[in-house]
């Protein structure tokens, strides 16, 4: 009952993905209709209900567009895990601030980037420049595309594709 489903707006944007007991839930209660089902059946006393992949909302949801939060695991996951000053994949990977905060830089999007414990102790507290390194990449907020913010269940979830490209 824990497996997950997508929840698509009225207009078919990708909203969310929940459990496949709220899917249920939201489904006997009339407040969603199933557009994919393909897993079976879950049965009951009274009467058997089909388990969806795909559910979309009876109404409009109007909210405002969805920003990344900005946290380790999406600046490595913006980073593609790799260190931004040599380019290596590491499995432990720190943050740096490109401009550190001691000398004024800000903790946002635009100064932190993944880098090896390595590198990250060779530059210290001092800028790239000062360093002497230069970053891959400069580093930006990630554009919260459909498949950027749901693209992890692809992988057991190839079937919901079709609904994350294009948003």
């Amino acid at each position: 009952m824990n497996e997950p489903v997508l929840v698509l707006n009225l207009n078919f944007e990708p909203l969310s993905v929940c459990a496949l007991k709220r899917a249920m839930c939201m489904l006997v209660r009339g407040k969603a209709s199933i557009l994919m089902n393909g897993r079976g059946y879950v049965r009951t006393p009274s009467r058997d209900l089909p388990r969806p992949s795909v559910i979309r909302l009876g109404h409009m949801v109007h909210r405002p567009r969805p920003r990344i939060k900005l946290a380790k695991k999406e600046i490595l996951r913006r980073d593609n895990y790799r260190c931004q000053y040599c380019g290596r994949r590491f499995s432990r990977l720190t943050v740096d601030h490109v401009i550190p905060r001691r000398l004024g830089g800000q903790h946002s999007w635009e100064n932190v980037v993944s880098a090896c414990p390595s590198c990250n102790s060779k530059k210290g507290g001092e800028t790239p420049g000062t360093a002497s390194m230069r970053l891959l990449h400069l580093p930006h907020e990630p554009v919260p595309t459909a498949l950027y913010r749901f693209g992890s269940y692809l992988q057991e979830n190839v079937e919901w594709r079709q609904f994350l490209e294009g948003w």
